[in-house]
């Protein structure tokens, strides 16, 4: 694979905290590469940094193999940008949307036209053109974000929790441009704290936490990284039920309650399943259904820093 970007001993601090530590990672060009890590990781930090827009305090970033300083205009002009918060006039219809931030990157004309054409085709929102922004849901909305940074073509479209706060359908719909855009030639870096998305569309996974890189890797190859296994166990009705019974059981790490289903983290060569369903039964519990899954990166990230990735 060639390589699109590469980052090297990358540092950040404010004032006597040092938010990003040193971190080292590479794109290929037409890959997915997801940041995976929960609220505080400094994954934000480290793309406004690669974006230009915020200063570094060590290290190097390089674009085709050139420094990205040596030509930062130039350089901001290969880059697509869908920020975490909105960024958009709520006045204007969506293709005049579009229309403006393509223009910030010099499109005129033909040229123009067919790049929102294209962006909005992308994202499914062509039969909405016309149509003013404040009429949008918020999935409408994040959608015509993504839009507004792909009309120029970028090489690099940099997208940052670009999912926050929308329903599934519209997550869907965006995962699936994701996927087309890739199919297309562009290379995307992809940040976000929900696993499941990096999942279902990256090509290889960065986990950050604390400003660091504590693995990398495809999906697969993270995955087996993990000493854990989960057992999820749906339940009738649960009424009263002590958690804290299970961790009397030897190799349960975890137990987390939601709704009727139970998700129990257990080490991955723990044979227990007998003993939690005694545990259940002992408890006048009504067993639904019991599934297992194993390796992913919930406990990938729970093995190398000791806590949740939703914590």
């Amino acid at each position: 694979m060639e390589t699109l970007l590469c980052v090297k001993g990358l540092e950040k601090s404010y004032g006597d905290k040092k938010v990003v530590q040193g971190i080292s990672f590479e794109i290929d060009k037409q890959e997915i590469l997801c940041f995976l890590g929960p609220n505080g990781a400094a994954k934000s930090t480290t793309i406004n940094i690669i974006c230009g827009t915020l200063n570094l305090d060590k290290g190097e970033i390089l674009y085709k193999g050139e420094s990205i300083y040596k030509d930062l205009k130039n350089f901001k002009k290969q880059l697509g940008v869908v920020p975490q918060d909105l960024a958009l006039y709520e006045d204007l219809t969506a293709e005049q949307n579009v229309k403006f931030f393509a223009s910030l990157y010099g499109l005129k004309g033909d040229s123009l036209q067919a790049g929102i054409d294209f962006s909005l085709e992308s994202v499914g929102l062509v039969s909405k053109r016309k149509e003013k922004v404040h009429t949008f849901s918020g999935g409408m909305k994040r959608r015509l974000n993504i839009a507004c940074a792909i009309a120029h073509r970028p090489n690099l479209l940099i997208m940052d929790e670009p999912t926050v706060g929308i329903d599934p359908q519209s997550r869907n719909h965006i995962l699936e441009s994701i996927r087309k855009m890739r199919e297309n030639g562009m290379t995307i870096l992809y940040t976000t704290h929900y696993m499941e998305e990096v999942e279902e569309i990256s090509t290889r996974i960065i986990i950050m936490d604390h400003g660091e890189i504590i693995a990398t890797g495809t999906n697969e190859e993270l995955k087996r990284l993990s000493g854990n296994k989960k057992i999820m166990i749906d339940l009738d009705k649960v009424g009263e039920l002590s958690l804290e019974l299970f961790y009397d059981i030897d190799g349960v790490d975890n137990v987390i309650l939601n709704d009727n289903r139970m998700e129990i983290f257990v080490k991955r060569d723990a044979e227990i399943l007998d003993k939690i369903i005694t545990c259940l039964t002992k408890q006048n519990q009504i067993i639904m259904n019991i599934s297992l899954q194993t390796g992913n990166l919930e406990s990938v990230f729970l093995d190398l820093t000791g806590r949740y990735l939703r914590e």
